[in-house]
Parts: structure tokens; C-alpha cells; sequence
């Protein structure tokens, strides 16, 4: 019997691009509001942030923890987002569905944030106006964002995805 040996696995492209650490914003699995060590939750909006730990202890009376999947993001980070999105989408237009441009983005200003898990996104979708947290694009139920007037009047109406949200549209001087 004949043994052919087969070619060796070629290795990954190189890359110019340094990784993506936690002082960009990146979080591990589990993290949560009250995770300061983190930049990613330790750069957010103070008022977020407090909107947010309001929120999660109560939250927890309910038996739910709200986890941060994504808070603050360097403009680096997001751009890597931004990068991979159009890779996977297959054009920019597409990706500026799910990710903002690091200059539009509302991470990398501090003032959003997306939640995990499932029963954390529910739980602040019925529950998140009071905080004055509101989902603002219908796609991106783990997405939110600080409007205080939301616990008076209630949540703002939903964007359909970002790319409706005007202040995520370049602003040409």
C-alpha cells in the first residue's frame, strides 16, 4: 500500500493589525455592570453606567444578571468591528446594518451598550424604560442606550436597524 503525504496546512496570513485587548474595550465572557476593572465598563457614560447597575440589582430580585457583552470601544476596536462585519456582509452598506463607523459610533463615545444573555435582554426590554434604558434598533435586541426621559414618556420609537439612525450617518462640513 502506497502512503502519499499530503501538504502541510499553510499558516494564517500574517497580520499588521495588533489585537484587540481589554484596554480597547474588548470583555471577557461574564463580565458585568459592576466589572469597573474592565475599560469597557469602567469608560461608559456615568450616567449609563448607573442607570445600568440600577437596573441589574434589580434585575437580580428577579433572578437575572445582566451580563455586558460590549460597552465602551476604543476607535480601533471599532474599527476592527467595523472591518470584520464588511468581510462577513460583503459590503460596507450591509455591515453599516450591525456596525457603526468608529467616527459615528456610540460605543466608542460611552454611551451604549450591549447586554447578553437572553433573559437579560427581556428582562430590560420590559423593564429597561423605567431606568431610562431603551432597545433603539429592532435589530439589535442586546443594544442600549441612556434616555432619561424614557421613564416618564417611555422609550423612544425603534430604529429598524443603524443605518436609519442619523446620528450614525458621516456629517459633511
Amino acid at each position: 500500500m502506497r502512503q502519499t503525504a499530503s501538504a502541510p496546512p499553510k499558516p494564517a496570513p500574517a497580520t499588521d493589525r495588533p489585537a484587540v485587548t481589554e484596554a480597547d474595550g474588548a470583555l471577557p465572557a461574564g463580565a458585568t455592570v459592576f466589572d469597573d476593572t474592565y475599560p469597557g465598563v469602567a469608560n461608559l457614560d456615568p450616567a449609563l453606567r448607573r442607570a445600568l447597575r440600577a437596573a441589574a440589582t434589580d434585575a437580580a430580585r428577579d433572578g437575572v444578571e445582566l451580563h455586558v457583552n460590549s460597552g465602551w470601544r476604543t476607535p480601533a476596536y471599532q474599527n476592527e468591528l467595523l472591518r470584520r462585519a464588511i468581510a462577513k456582509y460583503g459590503s460596507a452598506t450591509e455591515a453599516a446594518r450591525w456596525v457603526a463607523t468608529p467616527d459615528t459610533s456610540i460605543h466608542v463615545a460611552g454611551h451604549a451598550v450591549d447586554i447578553g444573555y437572553s433573559d437579560a435582554t427581556a428582562w430590560l426590554s420590559t423593564h429597561g424604560a423605567r431606568y431610562g434604558l431603551c432597545q433603539i434598533y429592532r435589530n439589535e435586541p442586546w443594544h442600549y442606550e441612556l434616555r432619561p426621559e424614557a421613564a416618564v414618556h417611555g422609550p423612544p420609537p425603534q430604529y429598524p436597524d443603524p443605518s436609519h439612525d442619523p446620528r450614525l450617518r458621516p456629517q459633511w462640513t
